[in-house]
């Protein structure tokens, strides 16, 4: 438990620096530890099977399911589980392979600290040993009175530890995306995997041999493939160099939303073009709001008006004696308005010249 609170954690860290949502590798954990855990059960069963089936079996078959009992294979638990974040990295639009890179270097973090349930346990230990560091083994779990083994649980822990700073480190210098990094972890893990393989002597699962298969373990082999098929896809995706893009989870199942392309999810800008995706306007809306503007008009020359072929309605008497206020606007030119209050004004001074004239030709007139 600890071991993947350590990777949920660090993947989290990772993840949000590479621009990701807060919380989206918590949420992904939990199907993962599920789906880990039943693989992990199962591929320890299927190559351990002698332990709970057969004339030979030490234990009973219903035993199989007793997970708390111990027994878990890695690559089983790293299968199933890695169904598991499929399962939830397609939900979200994510990027199988982005989120692969990010917890590469927390899962052989996680091996690291669970590679110390071994030594509680006293199983899976190597042949005898005269280093200092060797490690006792009590009769009850196969060891001999006053013999050192060989402490492969430590032997792979440092290597899980050493091989999570690489990975990070790598990260960062050669920008590995796009599944690389988790090839190279798969890499790594295997050729340590296989050498600490080689080192055990203890009998699986209690019974008094190993499943082995020209003579290797079956761990071996499945390191072997493992290997192989790693530095084959670090090779083909050779020229895969550009950064992934980090999808938000919002944008695959928020109510309404549309299932987004990670290489064009709405809001963001495409790489090639730095346009984003999600504009509706058309271009020439663009220049023709930029064009209409103050200063625009300003500068731009007078046009001479195009003539108005409509005969305009001339207002009634009633109308143009009617307060302003009483009169219903009618949409026209600000100009049109401007023409009739100046006719008004022009009347007014008529009228008020015509009242004026009897009075001065009466005073000539004296």
């Amino acid at each position: 438990m600890l071991g993947v609170i350590v990777a949920v954690w660090l993947s989290e860290r990772r993840w949000r620096a590479r621009g990701g949502q807060k919380g989206t590798i918590i949420d992904i954990a939990v199907p993962a530890v599920i789906f880990g855990l039943i693989g992990g059960r199962l591929y320890h069963v299927i190559t351990d099977w002698q332990t709970y089936f057969g004339s030979r079996a030490i234990k009973e078959p219903i035993q199989a399911l007793f997970i708390w009992e111990g027994g878990l294979g890695i690559w089983g638990a790293i299968a199933l589980g890695g169904v598991g974040v499929w399962l939830a990295a397609r939900r979200r639009g994510l990027s199988m392979t982005a989120l692969a890179d990010t917890i590469a270097p927390g899962i052989a973090f996680a091996q690291a600290i669970g590679r110390w349930g071994n030594w509680f346990n006293q199983e899976l230990y190597g042949s005898p040993t005269t280093l200092p560091w060797g490690l006792e083994i009590d009769v009850d779990h196969g060891g001999e009175p006053g013999v050192l083994y060989h402490p492969t649980f430590l032997y792979e822990s440092l290597w899980d530890v050493a091989l999570g700073f690489v990975l990070i480190y790598l990260g960062r210098r050669l920008a590995l995306h796009h599944g690389r990094l988790f090839a190279l972890y798969v890499a790594g893990y295997t050729l340590g995997r296989f050498w600490i393989e080689g080192l055990r002597i203890d009998p699986v699962g209690g019974v008094d041999h190993a499943v082995e298969f020209l003579g290797l373990r079956i761990n071996q082999w499945t390191s072997i493939v493992l290997f192989v098929g790693a530095l084959v896809y670090f090779w083909a995706t050779r020229n895969k160099t550009g950064e992934e893009i980090v999808v938000s989870p919002s944008s695959r199942y928020e109510p309404g939303a549309e299932s987004a392309d990670p290489a064009h999810a709405s809001g963001q800008a495409d790489p090639g073009t730095g346009e984003s995706s999600d504009s509706t306007e058309p271009s020439g809306s663009t220049e023709s709001s930029a064009a209409d503007t103050p200063e625009s008009r300003a500068s731009a020359p007078d046009e001479p008006a195009q003539a108005d072929d409509t005969p305009k309605a001339e207002p009634t008497s009633e109308e143009a004696g009617a307060p302003a206020s009483a009169r219903e606007d009618v949409p026209g030119d600000a100009e049109q308005d401007a023409d009739q209050a100046s006719d008004q004004d022009a009347d007014g001074a008529k009228l008020s010249d015509a009242d004026a004239e009897p009075a001065t030709k009466e005073k000539n007139s004296r």
